[in-house]
């Protein structure tokens, strides 16, 4: 795309490629202009076969009007330019066998089913297991153990079942049917009507409990490092906690029971336990693992509420005010902190020391002290979790769309729709090098 410019006469994506050209930037040698839309449906169907040949990875083409004064014209939506689109071309596919269908347990007790599979080659790596998602996408597809299938890559990242080659079945494959009681404490599982999930309804069903303490853990939540699922699954068998709330109780003696837990990892362990005790109250949200509650939702309960005790007080209607949550996740919350036994383990969250209160961040320096500020496009020297952080420590805040709110753009590279949002509403843009600099961080040569 074309930024700034003086002195040049560029009108035209054409113009801009030749002109970088002579600049001697490097630039894909394999671009076309048409001018027909025939053309272009010719020059799509030629590169489904070519760009095998080529020495990267390309999974489609994007086709956009030559003339700038035309993109101007058509302008673009919040996400994406009306000028330009990406022809994707149908994914690599794979024929392999289902061996068995397996059902796993999530932390809101739902059981998903999957595939696993003669492993195959796709796309680069080998595939063993394919998402089969909920009974009604495995009706709907007709697939049952011991099927010939069609396997592809969704988004080029997750194995997913394209169709049943029905012509291999030799009358050996079986038709599945979800468990009627949990796998894993034995209870009735329900399917609610207006959802496709079945679920367990024990909530003290034990794959219900590790699942939940292993996501109250993670990084994203309560971030206590050397928590994972293999320690999660040694304090359940020793039976040394029966909810999150148990961590904080955990001693250096109670772990160095468990096999292979020296005495260095026992008390590494009880450190970050202790750490994790101020994360405030939007990462305990989170870590809760309130149905339909995410990350961003618990980031703005815990702004617009400020203490965990002004939710609990809080009714449907109130909660439902906060920007961003609706009815569904309203009402999840209003029943989460009026169930008793989820009471019972906050105050003994309480008692254990843990901040139940926002963290209100103290600016280091102020650099972005009252900035809204949208990240777009692939950062190289950090994440964009890592920037986002760092502009909250900084006195801003960050927002996933440019809107008329937003008070600057750090663009990094291939940055899209919001590069162009943001420069034809006139907000100031700068790169990462920029960002960076005035972050004060620095980068080693």
């Amino acid at each position: 795309a074309l930024g700034a410019e003086e002195g040049l006469d560029i009108s035209s994506q054409d113009d801009l490629l030749l002109q970088l050209k002579k600049f001697h930037f490097r630039v894909n040698p394999h671009y076309r202009k048409w001018d027909s839309i025939e053309g272009v449906i010719t020059g799509v169907r030629e590169w489904e076969k070519k760009r095998r040949e080529l020495d990267y990875d390309t999974d489609g083409m994007v086709i956009k009007v030559n003339d700038f004064r035309q993109q101007e014209l058509l302008g673009a939506t919040g996400k994406d330019p009306k000028w330009a689109i990406a022809y994707k071309y149908p994914p690599e596919e794979a024929v392999t066998k289902i061996e068995k269908i397996v059902v796993s347990m999530g932390r809101t007790g739902v059981l998903t089913p999957s595939a696993d599979l003669t492993p195959v080659r796709l796309a680069g790596t080998t595939v063993k297991r394919a998402t089969l998602h909920n009974l009604d996408f495995i009706r709907e597809k007709d697939i049952r153990e011991g099927d010939t299938v069609i396997i592809y890559k969704a988004g080029e990242i997750i194995p997913e079942i394209a169709a049943v080659l029905k012509e291999k079945r030799n009358g050996s494959e079986k038709e599945f049917e979800m468990p009627e009681n949990c796998p894993v404490c034995g209870n009735p599982i329900r399917r609610i009507d207006t959802e496709a999930a079945f679920r367990c309804i024990n909530p003290a069903c034990g794959g219900v409990v590790r699942e939940k303490l292993i996501h109250f853990a993670s990084r994203d939540a309560m971030d206590i490092e050397g928590l994972g699922p293999a320690v999660v699954d040694s304090l359940l068998a020793y039976r040394l906690v029966a909810d999150a709330a148990d961590f904080y109780a955990l001693k250096e003696d109670d772990l160095r029971q468990i096999e292979r837990m020296g005495e260095k990892s026992a008390a590494n362990l009880i450190t970050a336990i202790r750490a994790s005790k101020e994360r405030g109250l939007a990462k305990l949200l989170f870590g809760l693992g309130i149905r339909f509650l995410g990350e961003k939702g618990s980031e703005l309960a815990a702004h617009y509420f400020h203490t965990i005790d002004a939710i609990m007080a809080a009714d449907v209607e109130t909660i439902e005010e906060t920007e961003g949550i609706g009815k569904i996740t309203a009402k999840s919350l209003y029943d989460y902190f009026h169930d008793e036994k989820n009471i019972e383990m906050i105050n003994k969250l309480k008692n254990a020391g843990v901040l139940m209160e926002e963290i209100k961040e103290e600016s280091e320096s102020g650099m972005f002290s009252g900035e809204s500020v949208v990240l777009t496009g692939k950062l190289a020297v950090m994440g964009r979790r890592e920037a986002s952080e760092l502009i909250k420590r900084l006195g801003g805040t960050t927002q996933s769309s440019v809107t008329n709110t937003t008070t600057l753009v750090v663009a990094g590279e291939d940055a899209g729709s919001k590069l162009e949002k943001a420069r034809a509403k006139g907000i100031p843009v700068i790169d990462e090098q920029e960002f960076l600099k005035r972050a004060g961080v620095g980068i080693k040569e």
